[in-house]
């Protein structure tokens, strides 16, 4: 279990709050599939992902986008056990999906860019470490299943 100190608690509940899930979901993934283009070949179903401007443009990748984020409210919401609340997701990503489980490392460093170009000089080293360390806890969430 992952011990969590008052003030990262605030720090983590603060940057969800101020999150416009529909802007940071899909420039999250988007840069993702961008800079990671190994990764577009989990979302072979979502139509034409063959340059930058294509998966910038495409609805499907910004929905789903849209849709990590709020599956990271979950993590918010059960801090104290993240590992038992991403059970199911893990297991489905695992087994039904077949996904590379460094993918979500990938996501989770491509959503730090994105959050800190956003907050701006409000990004502090205390804001980092506490967000690295909430999704290093939700990546390994992720991946347990894998092991």
């Amino acid at each position: 279990m992952v011990e969590w100190t008052d003030s990262e608690r605030a720090i983590i509940t603060s940057i969800f709050s101020n999150l416009d899930y529909e802007e940071i979901g899909r420039k999250s993934l988007c840069r993702c599939l961008i800079v990671y283009p190994w990764t577009q070949r989990y979302f072979g179903g979502f139509g034409n992902l063959y340059n930058a401007e294509t998966i910038l443009c495409n609805p499907l990748i910004a929905a789903h986008g849209t849709k990590i984020l709020h599956g990271l409210d979950r993590a918010l919401k059960n801090m104290d056990d993240i590992k038992n609340t991403y059970a199911e997701l893990s297991l489905l990503h695992s087994d039904k999906l077949h996904v590379d489980p460094d993918s979500f490392r990938l996501l989770a460093d491509c959503l730090t860019v994105v959050i800190a170009a956003k907050m701006g000089p409000a990004f502090t080293v205390e804001t980092q470490v506490a967000w690295q360390k909430f999704l290093s806890v939700v990546v390994s969430a992720l991946g347990r299943q894998y092991h």
